[in-house]
C-alpha cells in the first residue's frame, strides 16, 4: 500500500486525482500506476486500470487469477468490473470512496453471487494516509480556487504567487480573507497549523518589513508541543494585499483588522507573540477581549503612546527610511543576522518585487505615534493601564542586545509597564528582528507558558 501511495503523490504532481495502486503477482510487484485521465484524455485512465493493462501486457495474459492489486481509494464500478473481468483474487483498497465506491460504500459489485468470479476485498488498509493525500489534494484545489474568485482590488497589487515558491523552511498551506469589514475586499494571508482545540495558540505578529515567515523556525517549536500556530501578514506585506497608497495604511485601521481576525477565527487560549510592529499593534488587543488571551511573548517592541520620547536608534531608523525608500529588505535583515543564507534573503525581498507594492514599508515609520494626538496613541496609552493594573496572565520577555532600535533599554522600559513580567531572556547575539534566533525563545516559552 505504500507503493501505491507513493504513486498516488506522482498522480497529484501531475494534477490529477491522488489515487495509486500497484499490481502483485506471487508476492512481487509486476506493475503500478496512478490516476492519469486528465493528462491522456481517457476516462478510464484511472489506477486500477492503468496498473491492469501493464500487469497484463507484462505477464503475457489478461486473466490475472494469481494477482493482488493494492489501490489507495476504493475501487469505482469501471474499475471493480475490470478486476472481476480479469479474474483478480482479491483486491486490497485503503480510504472508502462515500460517492462512487463499488466495494460496499455505494454499491458492491464484489459481492454479487451470481457473477462468474468472486474476488475477494479488503479494505481500510492504511486509510487514514491514503484518505489524507486525497483530502490535501482537494483542500489545495478549493483554495486555488478561492484564491481565483477573490480578484485584486483596483487600487491594490497583489504580489505573484511564484515569487514565493521553494522558500526555505517555510512549508504551511497558505490561508486567505477578505470578507472581514475592515478588509473591505482586500485579501489577508495567514497561516494556521495545528489542532483547533489544542492547548495553547500562539499568536505570531511580525513588523515592518517583514512577514510571517519571520517565524519560521519558532512555529515548529510551538506545533511540537501540540499547539496551534496562527501567523498573518498585515496588509501591506507577505502574501497580503498591497494598497498602492501610503495613505492607505493607519495605526487604527490594522489595528480593527486585526481585531476582525480574532474575532472571525474564534481564537481562544492565545499566547500573543510580538515584535517590533506585531507589538505596536499587538500589545493594543488583549484589552478588548481579555478573556481570550493566556499568555504574551514579547521581543523588541514598544507601546508608543506619544507622551514618552521615541528612542534615537527608532528615529535613526525612520531617517534611512525617508532617505532610502527602496532599501532591499533581505539585505536590511542580513546586517542584523549574517547568518542569513542568500534564499533566505530572498524570502524577505519576495513579498516586494517593485516599488509599487512598497507602500506600506514607506507609510509605516511615520506612522509610529510620537506625539499624545497621534492616531494610536491615546489607546496604547490605555494598553498601557491594562498592563500595568488589569493584565491576569503569565508574561516573557526576550531581548536581542544588538538591536540598535529596540535594544535592552527599551526593553526594559516596556517590561516596567508590564505586570508580573519576568527578567528577559536575554539574546547577546540577537538583533532587532529576534524570531530569527527564535529556536531557543520558543523552547524556553513553550515550558513557561505549559498549562498546569
Amino acid at each position: 500500500m505504500q507503493a501505491a501511495l507513493d504513486q498516488a503523490l506522482l498522480a497529484a504532481e501531475a494534477g490529477e486525482v491522488p489515487v495509486g495502486a500497484v499490481l502483485v503477482h506471487q508476492g512481487q510487484i509486476v506493475a503500478m500506476g496512478h490516476n492519469a485521465p486528465i493528462g491522456s484524455h481517457d476516462p478510464t485512465a484511472h489506477a486500477e486500470i492503468q496498473a491492469l493493462r501493464e500487469g497484463a501486457a507484462r505477464l503475457g495474459n489478461y486473466r490475472l487469477e494469481d494477482c493482488e492489486l493494492y489501490v489507495t481509494l476504493e475501487p469505482c464500478p469501471m474499475c471493480a468490473g475490470a478486476m472481476l473481468h480479469a479474474r483478480l483474487k482479491k483486491v486490497v483498497y485503503g480510504a472508502p470512496d462515500p460517492k462512487t465506491g463499488a466495494a460496499g460504500s455505494v454499491l458492491n459489485l464484489f459481492a454479487q453471487a451470481h457473477l462468474n468470479h468472486q474476488t475477494e476485498v479488503q479494505g481500510g488498509v492504511m486509510a487514514a494516509a491514503c484518505a489524507a493525500v486525497l483530502q490535501d489534494f482537494f483542500q489545495d484545489r478549493r483554495e486555488t480556487q478561492r484564491r481565483r474568485n477573490q480578484p485584486v482590488r483596483d487600487d491594490a497589487l497583489r504580489t505573484p504567487e511564484g515569487r514565493f515558491a521553494n522558500l526555505p523552511d517555510y512549508p504551511w498551506a497558505p490561508n486567505y480573507l477578505s470578507d472581514l469589514p475592515a478588509l473591505a475586499g482586500l485579501r489577508l494571508h495567514y497561516l494556521d497549523e495545528g489542532l483547533r482545540d489544542a492547548p495553547l495558540t500562539w499568536l505570531c505578529l511580525h513588523g515592518n518589513p517583514s512577514w510571517s515567515y519571520l517565524y519560521r523556525k519558532m512555529i515548529p517549536v510551538f506545533l511540537a508541543a501540540g499547539h496551534r500556530v496562527v501567523a498573518p501578514d498585515l496588509i501591506g506585506f507577505g502574501k497580503s494585499d498591497k494598497p498602492k497608497k501610503e495613505g492607505a495604511h493607519s495605526f487604527s485601521w490594522h489595528r480593527q483588522v486585526l481585531l476582525e481576525f480574532i474575532e472571525r477565527l474564534d481564537l481562544s487560549h492565545v499566547v500573543l507573540t510580538v515584535q517590533d510592529w506585531g507589538g505596536l499593534l499587538g500589545l493594543t488587543l488583549p484589552m478588548a477581549a481579555p478573556q481570550r488571551y493566556a499568555g504574551l511573548l514579547v521581543m523588541n517592541t514598544l507601546l508608543a503612546t506619544g507622551d514618552a520620547s521615541l528612542s534615537p536608534g527608532f528615529l535613526a531608523w525612520r531617517e534611512m527610511c525617508a532617505k532610502k525608500p527602496e532599501y532591499e529588505v533581505g539585505r536590511l535583515l542580513a546586517r542584523g543576522n549574517p547568518r542569513l543564507s542568500a534564499a533566505e534573503c530572498a524570502a524577505y525581498d519576495a513579498p516586494f518585487p517593485d516599488r509599487g507594492h512598497r507602500a506600506a514599508l514607506r507609510a509605516f515609520p511615520p506612522l509610529v505615534p510620537e506625539h499624545p494626538e497621534d492616531d494610536g496613541a491615546a489607546v496604547s496609552r490605555q494598553a498601557r493601564t491594562f498592563w500595568q493594573q488589569e493584565w491576569q496572565g503569565p508574561s516573557l520577555m526576550a531581548v536581542g542586545l544588538q538591536d540598535p532600535v529596540l535594544g535592552g533599554p527599551q526593553m526594559q522600559a516596556l517590561r516596567a509597564l508590564i505586570r508580573n513580567c519576568p527578567e528577559p531572556i536575554q539574546v547577546e547575539q540577537g538583533g532587532h528582528f529576534l524570531p530569527e534566533w527564535g529556536r531557543e525563545i520558543a523552547e524556553a516559552a513553550v515550558r513557561h507558558f505549559a498549562p498546569r
